[in-house]
């Protein structure tokens, strides 16, 4: 089939790609010229493991095509998919839908025959039947039908979750295009992947339900690790305690330093938006995004302690940046609340992140950027763990102490515990939900 993928950000563009991958044609389009030329250079705008090389292996193929050209790109596809940003929109919260409705009209305009345009994009309750209305007003003779297709991918194994999905959800108001989507995931279909069919505001719901869901697991466990500090309780075993129910399951119960990203803060958002308009108050997601923004501030305080009260004059190593490992994605990162505070409050701030220079160099002005670990910790007075990159789970920690003129470590992610920070001879360590130590 032939598909049209209307921008190619992090979710345009790895649909796009594995789309191809299926054997459709794909054309990628973006208004951003430069981006293009990347694209058509063979580089990848975004960091995300083995995209760079599906990409190459279908641009070979013929199969796949990047252009900023949307009309003839249009012309002729059988689906074309809508994967623009909608971003919170500043002052209320709610999902801005500037970019969904201007593709839209775009895509009507340049349609000569029967298409079905597909919403990707994350967007409220609604949107579909709101394109569907912005298409027959600026094309009133086209034939098409509009279909709603969340995405759930995670960032870092994107590939594999497009490949391997738990479900696709797929939102149609006609027969004949739910014959189109089938047609589109049948390799999905075939190995009997789960492939549910709704109604188009059911789809749209599943999306923002998923995602807040997820976030209210990872906000619970860190109200937990909380009070598992008072009490003397272990995190890490309350978590696998209470995973090992099959009801609730061992995925996001891992405590940290709040969640971050592209999905859980916006989407979490726009649904308790939603709630309002609607009068039915989305009171755990309010309460969640509330407490989240309170756990990113409870550890300003635990690292503040570990440096004794106060960051003037301290010099710090910051280990991760990105909200979490395998992307270069920084939006909503915990690090952007974080470490805008130890600089604030006087530090001098050392960050190491293997894939966060790019976007981070820009978000976290008065830093100054290190290549590895080993350099950022030299004569240091704390070394803080926020991102669970694979490079950070094996450190030298002895090397580490010894290099530090005070070795104190907030570990931020729990990869270490207490006993592996005493027997490298740190002074102190802390994590969240476990027993800490200090020889001060």
């Amino acid at each position: 089939m032939k598909i049209a993928m209307i921008g190619t950000g992090y979710v345009g563009l790895v649909s796009g790609v594995c789309f191809s991958d299926f054997g459709h044609d794909v054309v990628c389009v973006d208004k951003d010229p430069g981006k293009i030329e990347m694209l058509e250079r063979g580089e990848v705008p975004i960091y995300e493991p083995g995209l760079d090389q599906l990409m190459a292996k279908n641009v070979e193929a013929g199969r796949l095509k990047f252009s900023g050209d949307l009309n003839s790109a249009v012309d002729g596809a059988d689906a074309v998919f809508i994967a623009v940003g909608t971003p919170t929109r500043r002052g209320d919260g709610h999902a801005d839908l500037t970019y969904v409705y201007a593709a839209a009209e775009e895509i009507a305009k340049a349609a000569t025959a029967y298409t079905v345009i597909v919403t990707k994009s994350t967007v409220p309750v609604g949107t579909n039947r709101a394109v569907k209305q912005v298409v027959e007003k600026a094309a009133p003779e086209l034939e098409f039908d509009v279909a709603s297709n969340p995405e759930f991918l995670r960032e870092g194994a994107a590939i594999d979750d497009f490949m391997k999905p738990d479900r696709v959800v797929v939102g149609v108001q006609s027969d004949r295009a739910a014959e189109v989507m089938a047609d589109i995931y049948r390799p999905l279909y075939l190995r009997d992947f789960p492939i549910l069919t709704t109604d188009l505001e059911s789809a749209e719901m599943i999306k923002y339900a998923a995602n807040a869901f997820l976030a209210t697991k990872i906000t619970f466990i860190n109200e937990i690790a909380a009070l598992c500090e008072k009490t003397g309780a272990d995190v890490k075993q309350v978590s696998k305690g209470v995973g090992l129910d099959g009801r609730i399951g061992n995925k996001f119960l891992h405590a940290g330093p709040g969640y971050g990203g592209s999905c859980f803060p916006k989407d979490t958002s726009a649904l308790a938006r939603i709630g309002q308009e609607h009068a039915v108050p989305m009171q755990i997601t309010e309460t969640v995004m509330r407490v989240n923004d309170g756990v990113k501030l409870r550890m300003i305080e635990k690292v503040r302690d570990l440096c004794g009260g106060s960051f003037n004059g301290k010099t710090i190593a910051v280990l991760g940046v990105t909200f979490k490992p395998n992307t270069d994605d920084m939006r909503d990162a915990p690090s952007l609340t974080i470490v805008p505070a130890l600089v604030g409050g006087g530090a001098k701030v050392r960050v190491v992140d293997p894939q966060g220079h790019r976007e981070g160099e820009a978000l976290l002005p008065g830093v100054s950027w290190r290549d590895d670990p080993y350099q950022a910790v030299n004569n240091a007075d704390a070394v803080v763990i926020l991102t669970e990159w694979n490079e950070f789970r094996a450190l030298d920690l002895n090397k580490i102490a010894n290099k530090m003129s005070n070795a104190c470590m907030a570990d931020l992610r729990n990869i270490y515990s207490a006993d592996d920070a005493k027997r490298a001879g740190f002074s102190a360590y802390v994590s969240i939900g476990r027993s800490d130590f200090s020889s001060n």
